[in-house]
C-alpha cells in the first residue's frame, strides 16, 4: 500500500509534464474502453433482438402422443409470410380470430379483427410512400406495433386480420405467442462466431496494443525515475508497484470516462443507425458483464504492463541511470510464426493444387489458431526484422541522415514495436475482413440475369392463375405438373414432370432452346444435366385432377422426339427428361392436383419488387418461392457487413490513435538526443530527415509484412470456406494504397517533432 501511495504522490507532484502525460493516458484509455464496450455490446444487442422475435412466435398446445397441435372449438389461426422488399424482408402475419380468447402478441393490445391492419412504424412510412404495397396488406391501418413487438426500429412487420375462409388450409392453430428461440435469428450462431473472431482480430488485438502503448507513455523518463527510487533503497517489487499505481489510476479513470463516452455514443448512433443495422437505445445499454470487464479488465492489464515496464529499472538501476545499451531482442518470440505460417501455407498450397479441405470441423479449429499464431508472430517479428535491416543498411549507408536513423533503430529496436504495431495489426486484420466479405459476397450475389418465382397451384383458382401470369414485370410463365406417385415407400411408383408451355413461353424462360414445334409433345434434354431415368420413351404416366372435380386423370406418354435446351449454369429451371406438353393438349377444364406455376422476370431489384407486389395484389396470402433470393439470408449478410464495418471503423480509430501516441511519445523521448546532436552542429534539416526515416522505415517494413502475411491468411480462410474464390487479387491494390497512405501520413507527422530552438535543459544531468 505504501508503494501505491508513493506512486500517486509522485504523479501529483512530478510537475506539469507528468500531469499532462497522465491526462493523455486517461484519454487514450477512454478511447480504448469505449471501443471495447461497443464490441462487447454487439452480442447483447443481437440477443435482445432475437428475444423479442421469439416472444412473438405463434405456438399452440401440443398433443404429447401425436406431437401435433390440439385444435379446440373456436380456435384462432395464423399464417406467416416473409417476402423480399429489395434486400429486406417484409413479414406479414395473417390472423383469423376465433371464438376462444388468445393473448395478443407483444406490441399489440388486441388481435386484429377481419379487415384490420397493424403495422410497424417503418412499414407505415413505406405504405404512405408506395401505395402499391397496400396490395400485399389488405385492410385499414388501425394502429402501430409497439417497440416490444419489433426486433429493431426499421423492421417491416405487419399483423393482418382476415377471415378463416381467406386462410384456407394454409393456416395453423394458435393458442399463445412466445417460444424459447427465434425461428429466424438476426445472425445465425455459426455466422456470429465468424463475426466474433473477425472483430477480435480487427478491434481487440489493436486495442490491447493501444492500451499497452498508453500505459507506457514516457517510458524512458519514468524508467529513470524508478531507477533512482530503486537506488534509494526501494525493493524490486515496490519499484514495480510504484509504476503500476500510475498506470492503474489512469486506466481506471479512463475506463469510467470511456463507459460514459459509450453511453452517449449508443444514444446517438442507435437513433441514426448504420446501413442495414439499427437498434433501440435500451438494447445497447451497458450490462454488468461489460462494465465489469471494462472497469476491472483494463486496470488489470495496466497493472501487468506497468509492472513489466518497470522490470528493467528494478533489476538493474545503474544501467538505466547510465543509459546503457539495450540488449538485442530475442528471437524466441518468432516461434508462434513458424507453425502459424506452416498451416496457412499448407491451406494455400492445397487450394492451388485443387485439394481444398472438406473437413470443416478440423479447419474451424486450425484456421483461427493459424491466424492468431501468424498475428502474434508478426508483432514479435517487427523488432527483430527492423534491427537486422537497420544494422545492414547502417553499414553501407553513405548518408549521414540515413546512418544516424538506422543506428538509432539498431540500438532501440523496441521502438519499432511501439510505433508500428497498431497500424500493422490493423492492416493484417483488414485482409481477414476482406476474406469474410468476399465469402459473403459469393453467397449473396445474384449473378443470373433472371429471377424465378414458384407458386403452388393447389388453392389457386383459374381466374387467379391467369391474373398471376399477367402480373406486370413477368416476361414468361409455365406450369409444371407432377405425375401420380405411390405413398408406399417399399413400392415406389415411377414419376415424371410435365411442363405445360408453348414454344415461345419456353424460349422466354430458357436461354437456349433447339428447334421447337408447337402442339407436339417432346422430351426435354439438357446434356449438362443427368437424365431422369424414369422418363423412358413409350412409358405412360397419369396426372390426377383436383379432388373437388370429377375430371378423370390425364394420361401422358413419354414421346421419342427430344428437344435440346440449355439452362442457366448451376440453376436448373427444368430437368433433363421432363416432357413438354402444349397447353392445347390439356383436357377441357382440367386442373392438375400437384402443379406449380413458374414465373420469370428480370433480376433487377426494382423488377423483383414490382412482380412481388403484383402477386400480392392478386392474392396476399399466396406462398411465393424465390429461388436464389433468400431474403432472411440477405438480411443477415447485411447485418454482418454492417458489424464488420463498425469493427473496421473502431479498428482504424484505435490503430491511428496508437500510432500517434507512440510516435509522439517516442519523439518526445528522443528530445535529449536531438538536442545533443544540435549542439554538436547537426543541421535542423538533417535532424528532421533522421526523425522521418526512424519512424517511416519500421512502419514500412511492418506494413509490407502485414500485407504479405495478411493475404496468405486471407487466402487460407477462403480455401477453408468452400467458396469458388481463393485468391483475392482485387484487394491487394486497396491494401497497398492504405499502407502507402499510412507511411505518407507518418512522414508528414514526424516533421514538426524536431523544433528549431535548442533547449540545453533537456540534456542537463539529473
Amino acid at each position: 500500500m505504501k508503494e501505491l501511495i508513493l506512486g500517486l504522490r509522485l504523479l501529483t507532484g512530478a510537475g506539469r509534464g507528468s500531469r499532462v502525460r497522465f491526462l493523455l493516458m486517461v484519454a487514450g484509455s477512454a478511447i480504448g474502453v469505449s471501443c471495447l464496450a461497443m464490441v462487447l455490446a454487439i452480442p447483447g444487442i443481437l440477443a435482445t433482438q432475437d428475444g423479442r422475435k421469439a416472444a412473438r412466435e405463434p405456438d399452440c398446445v401440443k398433443d404429447p402422443k401425436r406431437f401435433a397441435c390440439l385444435v379446440p372449438e373456436g380456435a384462432s389461426y395464423v399464417l406467416t409470410r416473409t417476402d423480399p422488399y429489395g434486400a429486406e424482408p417484409i413479414t406479414r402475419v395473417f390472423l383469423a380470430r376465433g371464438a376462444g380468447r388468445v393473448e395478443p402478441p407483444p406490441g399489440l393490445s388486441e388481435l386484429p379483427a377481419t379487415g384490420e391492419l397493424f403495422v410497424s412504424p417503418r412499414l407505415n412510412e413505406v405504405l404512405r410512400r408506395e401505395p402499391s404495397l397496400a396490395r400485399l396488406l389488405p385492410g385499414e391501418v388501425q394502429g402501430i406495433i409497439g417497440p416490444q413487438g419489433l426486433a429493431h426500429p426499421d423492421e417491416l412487420y405487419a399483423y393482418v386480420g382476415v377471415s378463416q375462409d381467406e386462410l384456407g388450409d394454409d393456416g395453423h392453430p394458435v393458442a399463445f405467442f412466445g417460444e424459447a428461440f427465434a425461428g429466424s435469428p438476426t445472425v445465425e450462431p455459426s455466422t456470429l462466431d465468424i463475426v466474433r473472431f473477425t472483430l477480435a482480430g480487427v478491434v481487440l488485438l489493436p486495442l490491447a496494443v493501444f492500451l499497452s502503448v498508453c500505459a507506457r507513455l514516457s517510458a524512458a523518463a519514468r524508467t529513470r525515475r524508478l531507477a533512482a527510487l530503486r537506488l534509494l533503497g526501494l525493493s524490486r517489487k515496490g519499484t514495480q508497484r510504484v509504476n503500476a499505481a500510475e498506470t492503474v489510476a489512469a486506466a481506471f479513470l479512463g475506463a469510467v470516462l470511456g463507459l460514459g463516452i459509450y453511453e452517449v455514443a449508443n444514444q446517438l448512433v442507435s437513433r441514426v443507425g448504420v446501413p442495414g443495422f439499427k437498434w433501440y437505445p435500451s438494447d445497447g445499454a451497458l450490462s454488468l458483464s461489460t462494465a465489469f470487464v471494462c472497469l476491472v479488465g483494463c486496470p488489470t492489464l495496466a497493472w501487468f504492463v506497468g509492472r513489466a515496464s518497470a522490470r528493467k529499472a528494478a533489476a538493474n538501476p545503474l544501467a538505466v541511470r547510465r543509459s546503457a545499451v539495450e540488449s538485442t531482442p530475442g528471437k524466441w518470440g518468432l516461434l508462434p510464426l513458424v507453425p502459424g505460417l506452416g498451416m496457412v501455407t499448407g491451406y494455400c498450397v492445397a487450394g492451388a493444387t485443387g485439394h481444398a479441405p472438406r473437413e470443416t470441423s478440423l479447419s474451424s479449429i486450425l484456421m483461427p489458431l493459424a491466424v492468431v499464431l501468424v498475428g502474434v508472430g508478426l508483432v514479435m517479428l517487427l523488432p527483430v526484422f527492423s534491427r537486422t535491416f537497420a544494422q545492414r543498411v547502417a553499414r553501407s549507408a553513405r548518408s549521414v541522415s540515413l546512418g544516424l536513423a538506422m543506428r538509432r533503430n539498431e540500438v532501440e529496436a523496441g521502438g519499432a514495436l511501439r510505433v508500428a504495431t497498431g497500424l500493422v495489426t490493423l492492416v493484417f486484420a483488414a485482409s481477414l475482413v476482406q476474406g469474410v466479405l468476399i465469402e459473403l459476397d459469393q453467397v449473396s450475389k445474384n449473378t443470373l440475369p433472371v429471377q424465378r418465382y414458384t407458386i403452388p397451384l393447389q388453392d389457386v383458382t383459374d381466374e387467379k392463375q391467369r391474373a398471376l401470369q399477367e402480373v406486370t414485370g413477368v416476361r414468361a410463365h409455365a406450369m409444371v405438373m407432377e405425375s401420380r406417385t405411390n405413398a408406399d415407400i417399399d413400392h415406389l411408383e415411377p414419376s415424371i414432370r410435365a411442363v405445360v408451355a408453348t414454344c415461345d413461353q419456353l424460349r422466354g424462360i430458357l436461354p437456349r432452346v433447339g428447334k421447337c414445334v408447337d402442339d407436339r409433345p417432346v422430351r426435354l434434354w439438357d446434356p449438362g444435366q443427368p437424365y431422369e431415368r424414369d422418363s423412358k420413351p413409350g412409358a405412360s404416366f397419369h396426372f390426377d385432377s383436383r379432388r373437388e372435380g370429377d375430371q378423370p386423370a390425364m394420361r401422358v406418354e413419354v414421346p421419342r422426339e427430344t428437344l435440346r435446351f440449355s439452362g442457366y449454369p448451376g440453376w436448373p429451371i427444368f430437368d433433363s427428361g421432363d416432357v413438354l406438353v402444349p397447353p392445347s393438349a390439356l383436357p377441357e377444364g382440367f386442373r392438375p392436383d400437384h402443379a406449380t406455376l413458374t414465373l420469370l422476370s428480370d433480376s433487377a431489384p426494382e423488377t423483383v419488387r414490382e412482380v412481388l407486389d403484383g402477386i400480392g395484389g392478386v392474392d396476399p396470402t399466396t406462398e411465393v418461392g424465390t429461388p436464389g433470393v433468400v431474403v432472411t439470408a440477405l438480411q443477415q449478410i447485411t447485418v454482418v457487413k454492417s458489424l464488420l464495418g463498425i469493427g473496421m471503423v473502431l479498428g482504424l480509430i484505435i490503430g491511428v490513435a496508437a500510432y500517434l501516441v507512440a510516435a509522439t511519445d517516442r519523439a518526445v523521448e528522443r528530445k535529449p538526443q536531438v538536442t545533443a546532436l544540435s549542439l554538436l552542429g547537426a543541421r535542423p534539416r538533417t535532424l528532421r530527415t533522421v526523425q522521418v526515416v526512424q519512424v517511416v522505415v519500421p512502419l514500412a517494413i511492418g506494413l509490407a509484412l502485414a500485407v504479405v502475411l495478411g493475404k496468405l491468411a486471407e487466402s487460407s480462410y477462403l480455401v477453408t470456406g468452400g467458396g469458388a474464390i481463393y485468391w483475392d487479387g482485387a484487394g491487394i491494390p486497396l491494401l497497398l494504397v492504405c499502407a502507402l497512405g499510412a507511411v505518407a501520413v507518418a512522414a508528414v507527422g514526424a516533421l514538426p517533432l524536431v523544433g528549431r530552438r535548442i533547449d540545453p535543459e533537456l540534456i542537463r544531468r539529473d
